[in-house]
């Protein structure tokens, strides 16, 4: 058995763990380049904390799913501040956007000459730029990833650029920064964090390693993601998201996903979706098509028995077999009010296109079988 393992340098997780990033700013560089999301005054105590530790600092604000002209505008404000740091504070995106502006100011270039997909796909020769990766939702788990997601207006695709040299310098986790998430991204952010958690389980690359990660956050989410739902100051239901959260990035940077988040990516870039509602719509029925694909073609495959453990974990009964997993995701996501595709202006007549860019996907190859063209357009048609 071979596999490797990659996290952040440092994992900082608690209630109040923000309170360190000054001190810890102080010690990585001298101008912080800090990234925030649509709420920029969220970031107040942090740059108070900046100033207290002699940290200059310049703002960049992240609105939306980054872009690579957004990043590459990031870039320049950058270097014209001769920032020597940079700290994201916000969700996935922001995280993201944080991680490449970090990489490109110590290896140039455009966003494109290292993109996957639609890109040169070049390497990265030097280590990033210091980056802090403080997270204001529990979700993404980006804050310990070696990739970050952007959108190009141009090819209408959402593609990663990855490498090793990308994972944050510096990662703090504090369920306190989400607990004014409102019910809408609670549920969407939620259950991107259950799907990659469910999905890095299933994963053909999965490891000893991620399995035992993956175990531990399903069942904090499968517990936590509704009662975080309907109350967002439930401080227990929180700190298990985020740590569900934490999870899955760990064990998606090292496992790889599968065909929820390769029908995802190529669906962001075509429709303005938000991207956990779009996983959450998803999920039940590629759960479901997996499962009856892998009854017919492969019975033998340990992803049967990875089912069957799923449904467990998932109903927190010792008796519940594969297909009580699949009607505990469906019956999670009705809960949870997930929106139907159509909502985002898809229709059926769009998914030959939107088939074809997911098959290209990185993520598909991690799904524990290979689905078939039918099995995807079959899929699409129950989530509209």
């Amino acid at each position: 058995m071979n596999f490797e393992f990659a996290s952040a340098a440092r994992i900082v997780f608690g209630r109040g763990a923000a309170a360190c990033i000054g001190a810890e700013a102080a010690a990585l560089g001298r101008h912080a380049f800090v990234l925030t999301g649509s709420r920029p005054e969220r970031s107040i105590p942090l740059l108070q904390q900046l100033e207290n530790h002699h940290v200059r600092h310049t703002l960049f604000r992240v609105a939306q799913e980054p872009t690579t002209e957004l990043v590459l505008a990031a870039v320049r404000q950058a270097v014209a501040g001769d920032c020597d740091l940079v700290i994201g504070v916000g969700g996935g995106s922001v995280v993201d956007a944080g991680k490449v502006v970090a990489a490109l100011l110590t290896n140039g270039g455009d966003p494109m000459d290292y993109l996957e997909v639609i890109g040169s796909g070049r390497t990265l020769k030097r280590m990033s730029a210091a980056f802090i990766a403080v997270p204001t939702t529990a979700g993404t788990g980006a804050e310990v990833t070696r990739n970050a997601v952007l959108e190009s207006n141009v090819h209408g695709v959402k593609v990663s650029m990855r490498s090793p040299f990308m994972l944050p310098r510096l990662a703090v986790v504090d369920p306190e920064l989400t607990f004014s998430m409102p019910a809408d991204l609670t549920a969407a952010t939620g259950l991107d964090a259950l799907t990659q958690l469910l999905e890095a389980f299933l994963s053909r690359n999965a490891n000893p390693l991620t399995d035992a990660i993956c175990r531990e956050g399903l069942a904090r989410a499968a517990r936590s993601l509704l009662p975080a739902f309907c109350n967002g100051a439930d401080p227990a239901a929180r700190e298990d998201m985020c740590l569900a959260s934490l999870c899955g990035g760990l064990a998606l940077a090292n496992a790889k996903l599968g065909a929820v988040h390769g029908i995802a990516g190529p669906f962001g870039g075509a429709f303005k979706a938000p991207h956990g509602a779009v996983c959450g719509r998803l999920l039940p029925f590629v759960a479901a098509a997996n499962l009856a694909a892998i009854r017919r073609r492969a019975s033998g495959s340990p992803a049967a028995a990875r089912f069957e453990e799923l449904a467990r974990i998932l109903t927190a009964k010792s008796s519940a077999g594969a297909d009580e997993g699949v009607a505990w995701l469906r019956s999670l996501c009705d809960r949870l009010g997930v929106p139907r595709l159509s909502t985002y202006g898809f229709a059926l007549e769009h998914s030959q296109d939107l088939i074809a860019k997911s098959i290209r996907s990185s993520s598909m190859r991690g799904n524990p079988i290979d689905l078939t063209t039918q099995e995807l357009e079959m899929i699409l048609e129950q989530a509209c």
